[in-house]
C-alpha cells in the first residue's frame, strides 16, 4: 500500500472551476455551492483502504457540516479502466453504503484533480465563503494498521474556525494516502516530482 502525500497547494488559492456529473448523471459546479459560508472539496474514490478507513468519518462530517451550511462535494478522479471498482456505478453503490450525503462527482478527464493539484485519496481541500483555500491537509493522524481512533480533529478544527470567523491554524499536516491513478500518459508533473 503504497503512500502518497498531498501537494499542499498554496492557503489564500481560489478555488478552480469544476463542472462534473454524479454517479447518477447530474451535473455540479463550483456555482452551486456559491453563498454557502465554506467549500469543503474531497478527492476520495472507492477502493482505496485510506479512504475506506475514514469514509465512516467523512460521512459523519458532511452530516455535521452541511447543517451548518458548508458546502461538501467529493471527486473521483480515478482511471476506471485500470480500476473498475471505482467506476461510476460503483460510486453509487459507495455512496449509498457509506451513507454519503453530499454530491459524488466523476473527473473522468483527470482535468479537475490537476486542477486542484491533487494528489492522493483522501486529498481534503477547505475553502472559505469567498471560495478561498484556508486548509488543506489531513483529517487527522489516523492511518490504516497504525491503531490511532478517527476523529476527524484537523479538518473539524478547521470547519469550527471557519464557522466562527477565527484564523485557522496555519500548522497544517499534509493528508496521505492511496496515488491518484493517473491514466497512462495523463500524470501531471507535479505527480511526477512526488513519485520521483
Amino acid at each position: 500500500m503504497a503512500a502518497t502525500p498531498s501537494t499542499m497547494m498554496p492557503l489564500g488559492t481560489a478555488a478552480p472551476h469544476f463542472s462534473l456529473e454524479d454517479y447518477a448523471g447530474k451535473r455540479w459546479s463550483l456555482a452551486d455551492f456559491e453563498g454557502k459560508k465554506g467549500l469543503l472539496v474531497m478527492f476520495i474514490c472507492n477502493h482505496c483502504p485510506f479512504v475506506k478507513h475514514v469514509r465512516a468519518e467523512l460521512s459523519t462530517v458532511a452530516r455535521e457540516y452541511q447543517a451548518k451550511d458548508i458546502g461538501i462535494v467529493g471527486i473521483m478522479s480515478n482511471d476506471v479502466a485500470a480500476y473498475p471498482d471505482d467506476r461510476p456505478e460503483k460510486m453509487a453503490e459507495e455512496a449509498a453504503t457509506a451513507g454519503y450525503v453530499f454530491p459524488y462527482l466523476y473527473d473522468a478527464t483527470q482535468e479537475v484533480a490537476k486542477a486542484y493539484h491533487a494528489a492522493c485519496t483522501p486529498d481534503l481541500f477547505l475553502f472559505d465563503a469567498g471560495h478561498k483555500l484556508i486548509y488543506r491537509g489531513q483529517l487527522d493522524d489516523s492511518r490504516p494498521g497504525n491503531g490511532l481512533p478517527v476523529t476527524g480533529a484537523d479538518l473539524r478544527a478547521a470547519l469550527d474556525a471557519l464557522l466562527a470567523g477565527a484564523p485557522v491554524a496555519a500548522k497544517q499536516r499534509p493528508s496521505l494516502g492511496c496515488n491518484i491513478k493517473w491514466r497512462p500518459g495523463n500524470e501531471p508533473a507535479y505527480y511526477k516530482q512526488l513519485a520521483a
